[in-house]
C-alpha cells in the first residue's frame, strides 16, 4: 500500500508541476504581449488611444495569471500537506534545496508545522 501511495503521489506531483511551468510560460508570454504593445504604438506613431483597451485587457489578463499562480502556489502547499499526512517522504524540492519553509500568504508570516516527537 505504501508504495502504491507514493506511485499516486508522484503522478499527482507531476501534473501539479505541469500546471505551475504551464502557468509560468502563460505569464513570461502575457507580460512579453503587454510590454511589446505600447511600444508597437511607439513604433507605428499612433495616438495612445489606439490600443488602448487591448493594452488593458492584456493587463488584466496577466492580473489573472499572477493570481492563478498565487492560488497554485496555495494548491503545491495543501499537496505537500497531505504528503506529509500520509507519511510519505519529500523526494525533491525543486530547484531551491532544502525546500523553503510554507508561508502564509494572508498572514504574510512563515508557518512553523507541527512536529511530533515520540
Amino acid at each position: 500500500m505504501p508504495r502504491t501511495r507514493q506511485i499516486v503521489a508522484q503522478q499527482l506531483a507531476e501534473r501539479l508541476f505541469a500546471v505551475e511551468n504551464a502557468i509560468d510560460a502563460a505569464l513570461t508570454r502575457a507580460a512579453e504581449l503587454s510590454a511589446a504593445m505600447p511600444q508597437a504604438r511607439a513604433q507605428a506613431r499612433l495616438p495612445a488611444m489606439i490600443g488602448q483597451d487591448a493594452l488593458a485587457g492584456a493587463a488584466e489578463t496577466l492580473a489573472a495569471l499572477v493570481e492563478a499562480r498565487r492560488r497554485i502556489v496555495e494548491t503545491h502547499a495543501s499537496l505537500d500537506t497531505a504528503r506529509a499526512q500520509m507519511g510519505l517522504s519529500e523526494v525533491s524540492g525543486g530547484d531551491l534545496i532544502p525546500k523553503p519553509a510554507p508561508y502564509d500568504t494572508e498572514a504574510r508570516e512563515t508557518i512553523t508545522p507541527l512536529r511530533a516527537v515520540v
